[in-house]
């Protein structure tokens, strides 16, 4: 019987550790928290000190009963969460719920899951930190407050299924403040002029007019730009001066949370969400080969540059064997942290420096493979010695007018060849010598408009929220995912357009609650979690959050509500031209018109938005449309709810079902999970997780099925006949061993 019980989140990471723990040790998971406040209500006494009422969840209850059990059979209890306040507050509750059953319950911290980690952890077991679970409780009452008081209001003065959030709210007025800039802003017209040029020696290259008689001036019109390169055939080039310097281009720090978000989705693509999903496996363990369950990557939810002398030491010692001393600077790089940095946990990093990518790709599915690829190449350039870049700059006179060209020449590639940028390329000059006459091959002017600033995208939303201090990157996941499910915003081409819904909440909430809506006072609120955490009293902060809350609420309720009549909107009636209104009813929220009962047209809105195809419905001849549920688009009838027809989307594999005359053909389960089963569904029944292979099989003639073992070990074809038997296995051990030859 194991003498200490180990609790950690996730059945992933539960594995993980457990390879490095000896039999005294059961470790379980709690799934991730196991208690919250009630659905259905507050469940805040207010009047009580703010008094929380927690309750174990649903869907935890069985595990909770395993964990009491096992309490009890156990010496002593190790909790194991994550090393941050969430986890700090699944390791009380669960200290909350099994001290009586064993009151020997100690905490256990590791920033990565390998084996040295997680036994010195274990050799140096700490008390719960109070102070940390008071500031994940105060913000936890705060959300609470804020979305359980405005949210019933929202829903009462315009209209139901609407939220409001204490980040959330700040977030949707970013992406609504942009779009105002851009709907306000007026293009002004300039003109680029670009001079085609060849000097003494090759190759040609092209040079920019910056400044008209010694001062920068802009071109505004085709016809002043036509004046200026009828003038500029007439007269001289002449190389006026070239300056040549060498300059250090410095390698960035590893990443943070947020960073890392930014660059997934700069570079991969990836939403926020996807990043830390991928991230999360990263930490917790992926199988690699005969090493078994490894940790990649140091805990993913940081805001510190901090990297332990270990790591350094040991990508110091890479970089010399893999490249050279020469890409070794003399000591450490030490990055300094922002001054509102928790500095709880390291930068994000590879765990071990045994594993470059390319060694362990069989083993990593295409998205993990990518963003480790990042989180290495980042870090290793992070400890290398500087790119040093010739700078050659021209300055061209011709008259009154001054050109000026700039080129680049990697001398020395240092941490670039780690961490190469994209897209990046050298721009080389010819040799020539100040004085020189050039030759002009040819002028090109070319017409150019201001752009207004861009709209924000999942990256730059990050990036604006982090930099006016607003939530943190752990919270940014549910932030994008709320404005998006609410109908607040839309993402087209990958950014964010709130819709009309989003600006009036966000204008509503503006008018009756503007300090809460104030950008410096969510980060202020943000500053005092901080302090919370490290010993500053909370309960005061609390109460004098809710006095404000709650003036602004008696004054909020005297506002006159537009639920009956509806949002105004700016789009018109096609029907009858009168302007259209966002109203929200059983089926969700739609546009009707205002002339509501002489004209009675309505649309969906949002995400439900129902675009025509080409189709009527086999039920009831009405329009077909396209459609977007939780488990993506889908084609059903326009006339629902009176008529629920939905086309069921249907890929045929091409491969014959092994028990009848029908086709496999690929389904979704009702949790949106693939399968494959036959077309002649109910008649038959055959069905398989396992996705079809054109390949007969040797024995029998029948199809293959492939399929990929779940943790990579192996993948192996076998007979579609279960009668036949036949298997064919293909070991990736066997690969893993000839890569480390």
């Amino acid at each position: 019987m194991a003498k200490h019980l180990v609790i950690v989140e996730s059945p992933a990471k539960a594995k993980t550790v457990n390879r490095y723990l000896g039999s005294d040790y059961l470790v379980k998971a709690s799934l991730g928290h196991i208690r919250d406040l009630p659905k259905n209500r507050l469940g805040v006494d207010i009047e009580n000190d703010f008094e929380p009422e927690y309750q174990v969840l649903k869907t935890r209850k069985k595990t909770v009963a395993e964990l009491q059990q096992a309490a009890i059979q156990c010496d002593s209890i190790l909790l194991a969460a994550d090393p941050d306040r969430e986890g700090e507050a699944i390791c009380w509750h669960l200290a909350a719920i099994l001290k009586d059953f064993n009151p020997k319950i100690r905490r256990v911290m590791f920033h990565e899951i390998t084996s040295r980690a997680v036994k010195e952890s274990f050799s140096n077991v700490i008390e719960l930190d109070q102070d940390k679970f008071n500031a994940q409780q105060t913000r936890r009452i705060l959300d609470r407050l804020v979305g359980y008081r405005i949210s019933p209001l929202l829903w009462e003065k315009i209209g139901r299924g609407l939220s409001a959030g204490r980040v959330q709210s700040v977030a949707l007025r970013l992406i609504c403040e942009r779009e105002k800039e851009i709907k306000d802003f007026n293009p002004e017209e300039f003109w680029k002029l670009t001079a085609y040029l060849k000097a003494s020696n090759p190759p040609e290259f092209q040079a920019g007019l910056v400044k008209i008689g010694g001062r920068k001036n802009k071109i505004r019109t085709g016809k002043e730009a036509e004046n200026i390169v009828t003038e500029l055939k007439k007269l001289p080039f002449e190389l006026k001066d070239v300056t040549i310097k060498e300059k250090k281009k410095n390698p960035q720090a590893p990443y943070i949370t947020s960073t890392l978000q930014q660059d997934s989705f700069r570079i991969n693509r990836f939403s926020v969400k996807k990043t830390m999903m991928v991230a999360q496996k990263l930490y917790e363990g992926i199988n690699i080969g005969d090493k078994g369950l490894v940790g990649l990557i140091t805990y993913m939810r940081t805001d510190s540059f901090r990297v332990s002398n270990e790591a350094i030491k040991s990508c110091r010692k890479f970089i010399k064997d893999g490249y050279s001393a020469e890409y070794l600077p003399g000591k450490p790089r030490i990055y300094k942290n922002k001054k509102k940095a928790q500095d709880a946990h390291e930068a994000i990093r590879p765990t071990s420096f045994d594993l470059p990518p390319e060694k362990i790709k069989l083993f990593l599915n295409k998205e993990q493979y990518r963003l480790y690829t990042m989180i290495w190449n980042r870090f290793i350039a992070s400890q290398m010695n500087p790119a040093l870049i010739e700078e050659t700059v021209f300055d061209i006179q011709a008259g009154k007018y001054q050109f000026q060209v700039k080129g680049e020449v990697i001398k020395f590639d240092g941490f670039m060849a780690a961490y190469p940028k994209k897209n990046k390329e050298e721009k080389r000059l010819p040799k020539a010598l100040s004085g020189e006459e050039l030759k002009l091959l040819k002028l090109e002017p070319e017409q150019k408009f201001t752009q207004p600033p861009p709209r924000y995208t999942e990256g730059s939303l990050v990036k604006e929220l982090e930099a006016c201090g607003i939530g943190r990157p752990s919270t940014y996941v549910p932030i994008i995912s709320t404005l998006l499910n609410r109908d607040y915003v839309v993402k087209e081409k990958g950014k964010f357009i709130p819709l009309e819904l989003g600006i009036f909440v966000t204008d509503y909430l503006i008018k009756n609650f503007p300090e809460l809506m104030k950008f410096e006072f969510t980060a202020r609120l943000e500053e005092k979690l901080d302090k919370i955490s490290e010993g500053e009293e909370w309960i005061g902060y609390l109460g004098s959050y809710n006095s404000l809350l709650e003036k602004n609420l008696n004054a909020a309720e005297k506002t006159e509500s537009v639920k009956a009549k509806g949002i105004p909107s700016e789009d018109k009636c096609p029907e009858c031209g009168k302007k259209l209104v966002i109203k929200s009813g059983r089926y969700g929220r739609f546009k009707a018109c205002s002339g509501y009962p002489d004209c009675t047209f309505k649309q969906s809105i949002g995400k439900k938005e129902a675009k025509p195809v080409d189709e009527k419905c086999p039920k009831c001849g009405s329009q077909m449309v396209l459609r977007r549920g939780k488990y993506g688009p889908f084609v059903a009838c326009s006339n629902y709810p009176s008529c629920k027809y939905i086309k069921k989307e249907k890929k045929d594999t091409g491969i014959s079902c092994p028990e009848c005359d029908g086709m496999i053909v690929q389904k979704k389960t009702r949790k949106g999970k693939l399968f494959f089963g036959c077309s002649n569904f109910p008649k038959c029944k055959f069905a398989s997780w396992d996705e079809p292979v054109k390949k007969p099989c040797p024995e029998c003639n029948r199809e293959f099925v492939l399929r990929k073992n779940t943790m990579k070990e192996d993948a192996y074809l076998y007979c579609s006949d279960k009668d036949c038997g036949y298997k064919e296995t293909v070991k990736a051990k066997q690969i893993w061993e000839k890569n480390k030859e």
